[in-house]
């Protein structure tokens, strides 16, 4: 069966129906291309056709280009050619004497928006839970279908060069605002009538570019307003993106360049920067982990078989502080009835007003109501009583890090909740299964690992102690799905893999300051690494006073266990910073960087006494800072996968990129071994070892896979 089916009615007017065989989307590859373009060829043949409805059979319209096919591209001269065939197609498209009109039944993303753009009209159902929007950016690429090109002579430069550089995703209402599209209709049938009649009154368009008279809205590439976006765009991008994203660059220099030459002209040069774009090893490494691997989290890989979804209906949440206040708001934001505990009725209703203030933003944004405000927090009841939590089919604790405390609200906990119900901790470092000896049911006792603010970050580290069962690991992966949030999943471990291999960066960053590296050279190379906050700061907003908790309790735990503790060259300062100078982090309004005292304005400046306290000694280069943060956590996530800590690739990439922020441009800390070459990556840590200690040593599995010319698959 052909992708493509086409009907002609009795005025004249085909509809071609886009239905891709065995794709739960449409998306853009030779199985559909081929037989659209066969239709637009009988199209111009066929004199009697009068104007055409682009439309699709599946729930929405087109997801964009076959990314399969994108990824398998190395050769820029290919990529190039696949471009150039479908801005031909499309061209013949608008080009073709008849009134065409994209009947948008649902999303239209990247290269399914292009197909849109290329349309005369743009007719959509008012579906708020469509997509608009040309996206490409994240994944490294630009819109190779001509976006760059239609898109800032439809809307503007200004308008348009947002909406590709940041990838946007606009709602319907968005989208017609910004003129995107050009009606909305209430159902499949008012789309289709008003897109015929919209056909029957408009027997010749010409596209706006194609027009004579044709004048860039807001000016081309040389009026003066423009000329002033483009003075600042590039700098602003390279501040944001420190050169680590060509695809921004890309971006600007297409709308740029294709605002001082015709359409056609426009277009060539489009492809020319699709196609350097679609080789580099950036959007190879972005594709390969936010594309393949992050889909592959998301359907379940890491889920155990043969368990029903479940679905949490009452939430019970152990401790209102920032944690528990914010994995309140996001259970109540998708129906969970939530009951908030704490000590204190005060402590309990400040957690809940974290969501009231949440919502009061959101009523600002015209996001929410009021009347949806107060729907929503009556999902969360505030209390100090531990029987409002019977009948809570899951509770999550997010007590201080302390082992009696939360020992003793497990027990408070169990006695009354029902004995199905699954117990989890949201420690960030103490093992789960130590945790779980409090419990009288330790295979229902699972670790829930968020990440602050929980309203923001994306990933829940799920951890499974050495009784949890298989069926508590499902009920666990089960809601962090519910709550919209990325699950991965690693064995127990202390730190377990996301703080244990995040711990890595900010001591690198202490380790150099120690050293007498400047800490703005040091700051800066955290940022020009890709990552989204240099260490100093960073270590701010953990606090370095939690870091001396952390410090002290793993040597209490290791004496115990029997076994030594290896300090980190870091720690001296840390205690010097945090005991001697009682600068313990930003909470305190002091720490690595002064504050601007609590309800004023202000930026944060590095404390100006580092220097004096840490002096400086010679300076490494800028490349020898970014490969000791790079490589310290890098070859702490392989040595979490060596140890089965964190137990796939997928789940060490993804967790490293929504769980610490690593470079995304990177595609995660294994992808960055794999890009930099394992047996390259082995020669270099062992350099590093040597010259700066035996933290660097790689990890065995990175010998071994050197050795045997493999990378992470």
């Amino acid at each position: 069966m052909s992708a493509v089916q086409m009907t002609v009615d009795a005025d004249g007017i085909a509809t071609l129906t886009m239905d891709l065989v065995d794709r739960p989307m449409n998306v853009l590859n030779e199985a559909l291309m081929a037989p659209f373009a066969e239709f637009i060829a009988k199209i111009e043949a066929d004199t009697s056709i009068k104007g055409v409805i682009l439309t699709s059979a599946k729930r929405e319209f087109l997801a964009g280009a076959d990314i399969d096919m994108v990824f398998g591209i190395t050769d820029p001269t290919l990529a190039f050619e696949v471009a150039e065939r479908l801005k031909q197609m499309l061209r013949r498209l608008e080009l073709c004497g008849r009134p065409v009109v994209a009947a948008l039944n649902g999303t239209a993303l990247g290269g399914g928006l292009e197909v849109a753009l290329a349309c005369h009209w743009r007719v959509a159902i008012n579906d708020p839970k469509a997509k608009f929007g040309l996206p490409e950016v994240k994944l490294g690429l630009l819109p190779g279908g001509g976006g760059t090109q239609r898109l800032p002579r439809m809307i503007g430069i200004q308008a348009s060069l947002p909406l590709m550089l940041e990838g946007k995703e606009l709602n319907v209402e968005a989208a017609k605002q910004q003129g995107i599209i050009n009606e909305l209709a209430a159902d499949k049938a008012e789309m289709l009538a008003k897109a015929k009649s919209w056909c029957l009154a408009n027997p010749k368009p010409v596209q706006p570019w194609d027009d004579k008279k044709f004048k860039w809205p807001g000016g081309d590439a040389r009026h003066p307003a423009v000329v002033q976006v483009f003075a600042i765009a590039p700098s602003m991008a390279g501040a944001k993106t420190q050169g680590n994203y060509p695809a921004a660059t890309n971006i600007m220099s297409c709308v740029y360049e294709g605002g001082i030459v015709d359409f056609e002209s426009g277009c060539r040069i489009e492809s020319r920067y699709f196609a350097n774009l679609v080789v580099s090893q950036v959007s190879k490494n972005m594709i390969g982990t936010l594309w393949f691997q992050l889909n592959s989290i998301n359907k379940g890989k890491s889920r155990p078989e043969g368990f029903p979804k479940s679905k949490v209906q009452k939430l019970g949440i152990l401790g209102a502080g920032m944690m528990g206040a914010g994995i309140a708001y996001v259970s109540a934001k998708v129906g969970i009835e939530c009951v908030l505990l704490d000590s204190t009725i005060e402590a309990a209703e400040k957690g809940k007003a974290y969501s009231a203030g949440l919502l009061d933003k959101a009523i600002k944004k015209g996001r929410e109501t009021p009347a949806g405000k107060g729907v929503f927090l009556d999902k969360i009841k505030a209390t100090t009583d531990y029987a409002d939590l019977a009948g809570c089919d899951l509770v999550i604790e997010a007590v201080f890090e302390d082992r009696a405390i939360k020992a003793d609200v497990t027990k408070k906990t169990e006695a009354v909740i029902p004995a199905t119900a699954t117990f989890a901790s949201n420690t960030s470092t103490l093992p789960i299964t130590g945790l779980a000896t409090a419990s009288v049911r330790p295979e229902q006792f699972i670790g829930l690992h968020f990440f602050s603010p929980v309203d923001k970050m994306p990933l829940v580290e799920i951890i499974i102690g050495e009784k949890t069962s298989k069926e508590t690991l499902a009920k666990g992966f089960d809601y962090v799905q519910q709550i919209k949030k990325t699950p991965i999943v690693v064995n127990d471990s202390r730190g377990f893999y996301t703080s244990r291999s995040f711990a890595t960066y900010v001591m690198e960053g202490m380790a150099l300051l120690q050293e007498g590296q400047h800490p703005r050279s040091i700051e800066m190379a955290g940022l020009k690494a890709g990552m989204p906050v240099g260490p100093l700061a960073l270590q701010d907003e953990v606090s370095l006073s939690l870091s001396v908790h952390v410090m002290e309790q793993t040597k209490k735990d290791l004496a115990a266990e029997g076994k030594p503790y290896v300090g980190h060259p870091s720690e001296p300062l840390i205690l010097k910073m945090c005991k001697k100078l009682n600068r313990p982090g930003k909470k305190a309004g002091k720490g690595f960087y002064d504050y601007p005292e609590a309800g004023t304005k202000g930026e944060k400046k590095l404390w100006p006494e580092l220097t004096t306290v840490f002096p400086l000694k010679e300076q490494l280069s800028q490349q020898e800072l970014v490969e000791r943060m790079m490589f310290a956590q890098a070859n702490e996530a392989a040595r979490c996968f060596e140890e089965n800590v964190v137990m796939t690739v997928a789940d060490a990439n993804i967790g490293s990129i929504f769980g610490w922020g690593f470079a995304p441009h990177q595609g995660g800390a294994l992808q960055y071994i794999n890009a930099y070459g394992v047996s390259k990556f082995v020669a270099r840590a062992e350099a590093l070892a040597a010259q700066y200690g035996p933290r660097f040593k790689p990890a065995a599995i990175l010998v071994k896979m050197a050795g045997e010319g493999k990378r992470f698959e």
